[in-house]
């Protein structure tokens, strides 16, 4: 039996038996909801699926016709999606091992720009061969001033923007980061809070302060998509999942991989630190 929960424990599952698959989607709707460069998916039979605490508390977002998005609306992390005698889980929020290899690369045609893909693991365009179901157009959001970076979540009411070339840009894998993303690791760049502006929706995004540490995800109310946030000491932190254009750099280091999840290889050639580097 294995299970998961969404970052602040309100909502947990079980699973019977083992997991069927893992893939990565890399479509832009994945990228907005998890604010991550991809979304890493694990599925089973939905008749050995259930949620033990949580299911009433569940918040979901139609993304497209028929496509709905489950989220927990306190702290923001994805939550299985049930359909076509499925359940599809984050794989971020599992706990545990996953005992399957990852099968295969979804959606690669939309992948962001700055990610790249270094594994062998097969790719495919959109879905992959005999999955009989059409994929959505989404449109990336121009941003509003000529030259900025612009980004918003998968629904449209929080938008922000920023101007210049990002500071840093780092991969993390501590467990807190997984849950929040579900996802393999998060993906954020930094900037000084002076170049960053909120467009619109500041007063739809819902933030979850994790007990005992200066970790405060937020989210949209409406959608669940990863969002910025700016800190005290003058910082913008932006998921990287949620930019609409392609900003003036690239990943620079992974850290945290002390605490990676045991489903995910590393196969890229940046930096990588145990814990948080010096």
């Amino acid at each position: 039996m294995n299970g998961g929960s969404c970052l602040c424990g309100d909502i947990t599952w079980e699973v019977d038996g083992e997991f069927t698959m893992l893939t990565s989607c890399h479509c832009s709707m994945c990228r907005k909801v998890h604010g991550a460069a991809f979304a890493t998916y694990v599925g089973t039979p939905a008749e050995n699926f259930r949620y033990t605490a949580g299911e009433d508390k569940i918040a979901t977002y139609e993304s497209s016709p028929g496509g709905h998005r489950p989220f927990c609306p306190r702290c923001g992390s994805v939550l299985a999606a049930v359909f076509d005698g499925f359940a599809f889980m984050a794989a971020g929020n599992v706990d545990g091992e996953i005992g399957h290899e990852l099968d295969s690369h979804i959606f690669v045609a939309s992948k962001a720009p700055w990610h790249e893909i270094t594994d062998s693991a097969p790719q495919f365009d959109g879905y992959p061969p005999g999955y009989d179901k059409p994929g959505v157009d989404f449109p990336a959001r121009e941003p509003e001033r000529e030259g900025a970076t612009g980004g918003s979540c998968l629904c449209g009411a929080v938008a922000y923007e920023f101007d210049g070339p990002v500071d840093r840009f780092i991969l993390c894998h501590c467990s807190r980061c997984r849950r929040s993303r579900s996802a393999a690791h998060s993906a954020q760049v930094f900037l000084p809070a002076e170049r960053f502006r909120w467009l619109r929706g500041e007063e739809d995004i819902r933030r979850y302060q994790y007990p005992g540490a200066g970790f405060t995800p937020s989210f949209c109310s409406t959608c669940g998509s990863l969002m910025p946030r700016t800190t005290d000491s003058g910082l913008a932190i932006i998921p990287a999942g949620s930019l609409d254009q392609d900003p003036d750099g690239r990943p620079q280091m992974h850290i945290f991989v002390g605490s990676k999840a045991p489903w995910f290889e590393i196969t890229d050639d940046l930096p990588q630190f145990r814990e948080m580097p010096t």
